[in-house]
């Protein structure tokens, strides 16, 4: 309600000061209008989230839901708060797949809409409404049509507070045959996803004596992920006869945009695979796999009281890979994070991704493109990096004069990140870097 009153109180003082100012302008031949311009900027961007019962606090799906909060919306994309995804411009790889980020140009149409005076424009004009899913469906159906498979956990009843709780336990996936996976989606069902803070699924599959080891990671979610895709010619294998073993942290109440404040009944998440046919681990050329990779030791994570902190850590192949995805995890008191690549050969850095506002609210796997997703020689090193503020500057810190240290709650802190690596040999490693260079030339 805080920040809802802030914005109401915002685009109102900045409505009254634009007013005359939209009646002196709205006839200019040079104006941007809402018909000409935003409406189809917002529909494209912005609707997915703000329409009815979306997860938006406002609607924004026409010229008189949009115009009180004209002065709003201009800050948010402004200071590129909004759309809500957090990845550094101008630093490292920027060819991202799943990318909300608005391009430049429809940022400065809607600051220089708004200090015209958010002109509506040709009222016979109707900007056009993008398909939009279903509230309900998965994000991948339009692409890829209905998952293969979908691996609902075990139902949970979740207090409206109380402590943070957990939920661990194993579901069969119900393959016969190894499967290569396409792309994979974690998702709450309904009012579930305001009280699940995080929901890693890892792999059991039987071993020759038929009993049940670990795999390896299926996937991770965390409060706003979209979700992965797997690029062509790569496998991340689900074995056959395999289960998933759910390990589910749930915060009491909710927490960030969509909380609830109630007990939600019946929590329940599912797992999403959309697959490749079968056979198709024959043909692919390598293996992808997802894992954690801690920075620094988890008992080494100390923030002091009104203080700041910073952790560091490396990891480094003995064969060459392909960084596929990037995703920094940690709780309210981490802000920001990086990825980086430094070279033995030539004592080079390489910057390849940096997230400067990150926001515990939405998680995001940052996809690479294939095509420029970084390739490492054996040896090159991962140098990962996350950034904590423990103060009163920051809005989600509620008692700054506390030590905090690593744990699981969500009060306490978190330094790791989950990177998807796709695995090559020698062969491999000349042969991305050709195609690569043939590309360039082209």
């Amino acid at each position: 309600m805080k920040i809802a009153k802030g914005w109401f109180t915002i685009a109102a003082f900045a409505l009254i000061g634009f007013q005359g100012q939209a009646m002196a302008q709205a006839d200019s031949d040079d104006s941007v209008t809402y018909t000409g311009d935003v409406g189809r900027i917002l529909n494209e961007n912005c609707v997915v989230c703000h329409r009815e019962g979306g997860i938006g606090p406002m609607q924004l799906t026409s010229y008189e839901q949009v115009r009180p909060w004209a002065p709003l919306v201009q800050m948010k994309v402004a200071d590129r708060t909004m759309p809500p995804y957090a990845y550094d411009h101008g630093i490292g790889i920027q060819d991202l797949e799943g990318d909300w980020r608005l391009e430049q140009d429809e940022i400065d149409t809607i600051i220089a809409w708004v200090n015209q005076g958010s002109p509506l424009g040709d009222a016979d004009i109707v900007p056009e409404m993008p398909e939009l899913p279903d509230l309900n469906e998965w994000n991948f159906t339009t692409e890829l049509g209905q998952p293969d498979l979908v691996v609902a956990s075990q139902p949970m009843d979740i207090p409206a507070s109380g402590s943070d709780l957990w939920s661990k336990h194993f579901v069969d996936i119900g393959l016969s045959e190894d499967r290569c996976i396409k792309a994979v989606q974690v998702k709450p069902r309904g009012d579930a996803q305001a009280v699940v803070h995080h929901a890693n699924s890892d792999i059991y599959a039987p071993n020759e004596d038929g009993e049940f080891e670990t795999y390896g990671q299926l996937t991770e979610y965390a409060m706003g992920k979209w979700g992965e895709l797997i690029p062509e010619g790569v496998c991340r294998t689900v074995p056959a006869g395999s289960q998933v073993r759910w390990s589910i942290h749930m915060f009491p109440g909710g927490l960030g945009a969509t909380a609830q404040g109630e007990m939600i009944r019946d929590n329940v998440v599912e797992v999403a695979l959309w697959l490749h046919p079968e056979g198709y681990e024959e043909q692919a050329k390598y293996q992808q796999d997802l894992k954690q990779y801690q920075i620094g030791k988890e008992g080494d994570l100390v923030i002091p009281p009104n203080g700041y902190t910073m952790m560091e850590g490396f990891q480094s192949f003995d064969h060459p890979v392909r960084i596929d995805s990037f995703q920094p995890h940690g709780h309210l008191r981490m802000n920001a994070a990086s990825l980086e690549v430094f070279y033995p050969a030539t004592g080079r850095t390489e910057p390849i991704s940096q997230v400067s506002n990150w926001s515990a609210t939405w998680h995001h796997s940052h996809i690479y493109n294939p095509d420029v997703a970084p390739l490492l020689p054996t040896g090159a090193v991962l140098v990962l990096k996350q950034w904590y503020d423990n103060t009163a500057d920051n809005p989600n810190v509620t008692d700054p004069d506390q030590f905090v240290v690593w744990g699981s709650r969500t009060g306490d802190e978190m330094n790791h990140a989950w990177i998807a690596v796709t695995h090559l040999d020698d062969e491999g490693y000349e042969s991305l870097l050709a195609e690569r260079s043939e590309n360039e030339q082209r």
